[in-house]
């Protein structure tokens, strides 16, 4: 998993057991904490793989829908599931040896262990925050497509690798150098210095897009509403039905990024808030979680960012209202993969909006 907490264990320990840090492992099973990390990683190691392998396209979609501006949206997806790729291989190496040599703890004299848990710590930490910022671009590239606008895939490269860099590096740099004891500090003021900028760095990306995705996901629903109502100046409930599909995939899209993220965020206010009064067994509780849901985002991705089949229960009523039925022409949509739509909306006089999208 990818969280400061974590990586506060690749500093040398004294084996004082009135350190914090040292009474919450004596209550650890490292053993079963790594083998959920391992189990998870691999897992999200195959859903990655499986997301970046081409999906299969019909001919005649091809020819109709497959232009540079329809496979933008794909293009953030798979960069998306490469990050997750090499965050999952990070925490699978580093379990595999922690289960090996059971040194999650590096004493004093032990500069080896500290050295490979720093790196690949970081190594970690820097693909966790790309996926994050790709799941952000992602929001936004599909509320510039409903809106008509280009894409900017320098911009979204430059944000998604580059930022990770800085934040990783200066923030587990601060951490860990010069001698990686971030557990003997003295003071609150020291601790402050010393710790606090790496959580800053790691929890204030995740609370952006946990804030700005629903924002941009609600936005692009709206717009849907136009593009689609828009050829025949009307919106039936089989416009409805469309939208409503679209919303049904922006929504979960949203739940995996929380269910994935959220309890990263409950730990490291639970650390810093009651620090001095540990609720011991509570955050060992959310460790486990976090071990098996941060890696899992690669599989559960996997599963709504690609391109949906019209038998989706999700995305064949309306989601947010079920009371309505119809019975609607099978007709490919490039925005849900082959969700149904209307077969007398005319889509190409809005080339623009939302027909740029081969999947979302």
């Amino acid at each position: 998993m990818s969280d400061p907490t974590i990586q506060t264990f690749c500093c040398h320990h004294s084996g004082n057991n009135l350190d914090m840090a040292v009474k919450i492992m004596n209550e650890f099973n490292t053993d079963s904490y790594n083998t959920v990390c391992l189990t998870s990683a691999a897992i999200g190691i195959i859903g990655a793989i499986y997301q970046i392998i081409p999906s299969p396209v019909d001919p005649e979609k091809t020819q109709k829908w497959h232009t540079f501006s329809s496979i933008r949206g794909r293009r953030i997806i798979i960069w998306l599931a490469v990050a997750d790729l090499f965050a999952s291989l990070g925490v699978l190496i580093r379990s595999s040896l922690w289960l090996r040599y059971k040194n999650i703890m590096p004493m004093p004299n032990d500069d080896v262990s500290v050295l490979f848990c720093s790196i690949i710590s970081a190594w970690t930490q820097y693909f966790y925050t790309a996926t994050w910022f790709w799941t952000l671009f992602y929001a936004i590239d599909t509320w510039l497509t409903l809106k008509g606008r280009d894409s900017h895939p320098v911009l979204y490269h430059s944000v998604s690798w580059g930022v990770p860099a800085a934040t990783t590096s200066i923030g587990l740099s601060i951490l860990y150098l010069p001698d990686a004891t971030c557990h003997n500090l003295t003071s609150l003021t020291a601790a402050l210095i010393k710790v606090l900028p790496n959580y800053f760095a790691t929890y204030l990306t995740i609370a952006i897009v946990m804030i700005v995705n629903p924002i941009m996901y609600m936005k692009a629903g709206k717009d849907a509403e136009v593009a689609v109502a828009l050829p025949l100046a009307q919106f039936t409930s089989k416009e409805r039905k469309l939208v409503d599909a679209l919303r049904c995939k922006f929504f979960l899209i949203n739940m995996v990024f929380y269910v994935c993220w959220l309890p990263n965020l409950v730990n490291g206010i639970l650390l810093w808030t009651m620090w001095f009064n540990m609720p011991v067994k509570v955050i060992i509780s959310i460790w486990y979680i976090m071990a098996l849901m941060n890696p899992l985002q690669a599989l559960l991705n996997a599963l709504v960012y690609r391109s949906w089949k019209g038998n989706q229960k999700c995305c064949s009523f309306n989601f947010f209202n079920k009371s309505r039925k119809s019975n609607l022409p099978q007709e490919y949509s490039p925005l849900l993969g082959s969700v149904p739509v209307p077969s007398r909306l005319q889509l190409k006089p809005i080339k623009s909006s939302i027909n740029t999208y081969a999947t979302l």
